[in-house]
């Protein structure tokens, strides 16, 4: 059976976690009164908190993860 076949019959809760152990998003926050930007697993835990977003991206992918931002 072809690839193509195999996602037909995934259910949707198999679609929505396809994947998602490869991406970390990192969203900007306010922390007395500063900006930052914190570093969040697809489920939705806190992973890190940095001060620079370039930063938290590289460290992202340095742990061979997809950055994502959330606005």
């Amino acid at each position: 059976m072809n690839t193509s076949m195999n996602i037909r019959h995934l259910s949707a809760h198999d679609l929505a976690a396809l994947g998602v152990q490869d991406v970390a998003f990192v969203k900007q926050i306010t922390v007395n009164d500063e900006i930052a930007y914190a570093v969040h697993a697809a489920d939705g835990t806190q992973m890190a908190l940095m001060t620079d977003r370039d930063v938290a991206f590289a460290a992202i992918r340095q742990h061979g993860l997809e950055p994502v931002s959330v606005h």
